[in-house]
């Protein structure tokens, strides 16, 4: 399946580290604030305030932070309004790069994503978008208690999984954005806690670069998601 790129993997295994930080509670109280204010403050009934609440608790978040949050993006707690952004760019060997941010300022994060992209001689604005697919996805780490994949496979397919992939990080899973909800309730249902699920960029295609193109695409990746404003960021490098 294309889309693996090494830096999903990095990203994936950096979470802890980011949450010491601080920077990824910041980030996802944007999101969740944002979920909130679309889709009402009822985790029950709005899915992808679900799905970024249970991020949010995976990764440590204070579940006061949770609240406010979710507070502010009904109206009850403040708060001031949200923008969401993609940006396109190219980085070292040609590797494509999409960029989601959340603002509060568009000038101010166009203006430090593409100095941080062109700093490091990547072309900020290359059209790139296509080379992509918006899709759900959906991973879990610990796939031990499956003891027949074929079965599991089987009714994830029929929930409307696209692409499933079982490796030594855990189980993989593309769907539809319209499917995402059902597919990541088969998966609980197969006994299965999944590690992360949402809305991503998957690379069509990925594309082999340099071991020197690629310290520099790997470098240039993380000083793009150290931007506070910055939600998500992909490559087509594989």
């Amino acid at each position: 399946m294309s889309g693996h790129s090494k830096w999903a993997s990095i990203k994936n295994k950096k979470g802890a580290a980011d949450a010491k930080r601080g920077q990824i509670f910041s980030k996802l109280s944007k999101l969740i604030e944002v979920a909130a204010k679309e889709g009402g403050a009822d985790v029950g009934m709005n899915f992808s305030l679900r799905l970024l609440v249970e991020k949010a608790k995976k990764s440590n978040m204070p579940k006061e932070n949770i609240e406010r949050a979710i507070e502010r993006g009904s109206g009850t707690g403040g708060g001031t309004a949200m923008i969401s952004a993609v940006y396109e760019a190219m980085g070292p060997g040609g590797a494509a790069i999409i960029i989601e941010t959340l603002t509060d300022n568009t000038n101010r994060t166009l203006g430090n994503v593409k100095s941080t992209i062109t700093k490091r001689g990547g072309n900020f604005g290359a059209k790139v978008l296509w080379l992509f697919d918006h899709k759900g996805v959906i991973r879990v780490d610990d796939v031990s208690s499956v003891s027949d994949r074929d079965t599991v496979e089987l009714e994830l397919i029929e929930a409307g999984a696209e692409d499933i992939t079982f490796d030594d990080n855990g189980l993989t899973v593309l769907s539809s954005i319209q499917d995402l909800k059902t597919v990541v309730d088969a998966i609980k249902s197969a006994g299965l806690e999944s590690s992360s699920a949402g809305i991503e960029y998957i690379a069509k295609d990925d594309l082999a670069i340099s071991s020197d193109d690629e310290e520099k695409l790997m470098a240039l990746l993380e000083a793009i998601e150290e931007d506070d404003d910055v939600t998500n960021v992909y490559t087509n490098a594989g």
